[in-house]
């Protein structure tokens, strides 16, 4: 089961992600998280550090062959395999792989390209995937949410953020992309416009599967620097998100 969570940048998706894990990791599966957002924030929201990602990666191999030390005849894509797994960080309840960025200002396309890849090659291994999108659409348009089972839209209460996840609904199906589910997630409601902006949502296209509230604890643990996946499991974020992945039997 592969689940994607997108949105506008500073809407939330990292959150989400967050307490995805935090949940899905207890229930005793094999999981995976994908940190495709360049500015990788899943790391630090899930308390652990990484030394390389796929992009330190590919440009490491790349230097390489520019130096002459891959051997003749080498399959330089078995070699970026072997050394991207030897990327993943490993923990008791998930592994983590941060896709990066190229050095430079080098397109971000081999690295979106290597994704679709990775996800081809590694998803029969593991119970559970959970991809931080790059903020906004690109991850549509390079298609490497193209095998996702479960698309999952956080919006705050912002015209810009509604527009967004209208868009992940409407480019979807320009681009003939079907995941077999996708739900809206709004995220920051101040408290008695609940109304109103789910009136607003509606306007999407994108079925509402669960309202988070403008939190206290969470603005605290962003001011502190604390890692999200470690938010209190009676917080509100946490216990809708829980009623999410209850609607969607994904702890099943």
């Amino acid at each position: 089961m592969i689940i994607a969570v997108s949105g506008k940048g500073g809407t939330g998706k990292t959150l989400v992600s967050s307490i995805l894990v935090k949940l899905l990791s207890k229930t005793g599966k094999d999981l995976l998280v994908i940190d495709a957002d360049p500015d990788s924030n899943i790391p630090e929201s899930l308390g652990i550090e990484v030394d390389k990602s796929v992009g330190d990666v590919r440009e490491d191999l790349k230097k390489d062959v520019n130096k002459g030390n891959i051997p003749q005849g080498v399959n330089k894509w078995d070699i970026l395999d072997y050394k991207i797994m030897e990327s993943i960080v490993e923990t008791p309840e998930y592994d983590l792989l941060m896709m990066g960025r190229p050095e430079g200002s080098g397109c971000y396309c081999a690295v979106n390209n290597m994704l679709r890849k990775i996800i081809e090659n590694i998803s029969s291994n593991y119970d559970y995937i959970v991809i931080d999108t790059e903020a906004g659409l690109e991850h549509l348009s390079r298609r490497t949410t193209q095998s996702v089972d479960i698309m999952l839209v956080v919006s705050d209460s912002s015209k810009r953020g509604l527009h967004t996840a209208s868009r992940v609904g409407e480019l979807s199906k320009e681009l003939e992309i079907s995941f077999e589910q996708i739900y809206l997630i709004l995220n920051r409601v101040k408290e008695g416009y609940e109304e109103e902006l789910s009136d607003k949502a509606k306007e999407t296209g994108l079925e509402v599967i669960g309202l988070i509230h403008d939190d206290k604890t969470v603005s605290e643990f962003d001011l502190e620097g604390k890692p999200l996946i470690e938010l209190p499991d009676d917080s509100e974020p946490v216990k809708i998100v829980k009623k999410i992945i209850d609607k969607l039997k994904l702890a099943n």
